[in-house]
Order: structure tokens, then C-alpha cells, then sequence
């Protein structure tokens, strides 16, 4: 059998881009976005528990950057389904060498890429076009009491966000700035 996904290591030690391998011919393309048999060794042991689905309207739309807390911490995997999205995901592992580095991909409905992220990040994404959706896959449920946020433009962060960041959730807004004492999260 023929693997239908390639893993891709980024400069950030966990952090992985899964590059899908679709079917094509004249009819068009039939690609696998999860497959638990073919992915067990990134899973690691962990199981989904749930499916997201979001849509961004409007291109310049930050959603992020979110994670949740141990003992909820998830790893996710997200797959952008029809438009253009810049995703993030920040190192917040305390103890990391590299806590606090970011890593963005261009996620496109036609590129076959998608982010694995490990607990212990801050994930969040920007909409380059409108109409944007995404799946996400995650190994815990989300769990109000655990959640946690960075704002989005928070100049210890340095996010370079490729266009002009137009519109923000009021919870996002009013996320915290990191101070120069963050020594980061448990996972």
C-alpha cells in the first residue's frame, strides 16, 4: 500500500507538516485528511476526541492564538479546506529551547499541507482569503477551565501576520501581553 502522507520536521522540535498525498485523475482528486493506522506513530498513543469545523468570512481575520492547560492539553492536526490561511503555532513548552519561537505555513485547499501541533503550543491562524475553512482534529476535548490565549499581537511573540490584522474575537482582544518573566507552560 502506497502511503497516502509525508511528514515534513519545521526548525521547532514537534512541530510537523503533514503533506497529503491525493489520488488524481481525469475525474479529479480523492485525498485521506486522517488516517489513524497511517498516523499512529505521530498520535503516539492518543486518539481523537473531536472535530472542528471553522469559517472565517473576511481575509485579514485572526483567530488565536488558543491552547488549553494540562491535564486537557491536545495535540492538533489542521487542514485548511477551501481558501488561503497563514497558521501559526508558538512554542509555550516551558523549559523548550525554543519557547516562545513561532512557525507559520500557508495552508491552501489545492497545496496538501497540513500542521500537526503538539501540546504545549499556541495555535491561531490568519484568513489570506475569504471564505476560509478549516478541520481541525484533536486529542482532548475542549475544556473551558483549561483554555488559555496570547493576543495575537503581542510584541514578545512578534508574529509577522502577512497582512493587516482587521478583525479580532473580543476574547482574543482581550488577551494578555506576555511579560518579560513567561517562563512557559506544563504540558
Amino acid at each position: 500500500m502506497t502511503a497516502r502522507f509525508e511528514t515534513i520536521e519545521t526548525p521547532i522540535r514537534g512541530l510537523k507538516v503533514i503533506r497529503r498525498r491525493p489520488l488524481v485523475d481525469e475525474r479529479g482528486r480523492l485525498e485521506r485528511l486522517f488516517c489513524a493506522e497511517e498516523l499512529s506513530a505521530l498520535l503516539s498513543g492518543r486518539a481523537i476526541a473531536q472535530v472542528n469545523h471553522s469559517v472565517t468570512v473576511k481575509a485579514g481575520t485572526v483567530r488565536g492564538m488558543h491552547f488549553q492547560h494540562a491535564p486537557h492539553a491536545e495535540l492538533k492536526i489542521v487542514t485548511c479546506l477551501r481558501g488561503e490561511v497563514f497558521d501559526v503555532a508558538v512554542d509555550l513548552r516551558r523549559n523548550s529551547p525554543t519557547l516562545l519561537r513561532w512557525h507559520a505555513e500557508v495552508l491552501r485547499s489545492d497545496n496538501q499541507k497540513t500542521l500537526l501541533i503538539p501540546e504545549g503550543f499556541a495555535h491561531g491562524f490568519q484568513a489570506l482569503s475569504d471564505d476560509c475553512e478549516l478541520l481541525y482534529f484533536h486529542t482532548a476535548a475542549y475544556e473551558p477551565a483549561a483554555e488559555g490565549g496570547l493576543h495575537p499581537e503581542d510584541p514578545l511573540l512578534a508574529i509577522r501576520w502577512p497582512r493587516a490584522v482587521t478583525a479580532l474575537s473580543p476574547r482574543d482582544a482581550a488577551q494578555r501581553m506576555l511579560g518579560g518573566d513567561f517562563r512557559g507552560i506544563a504540558v
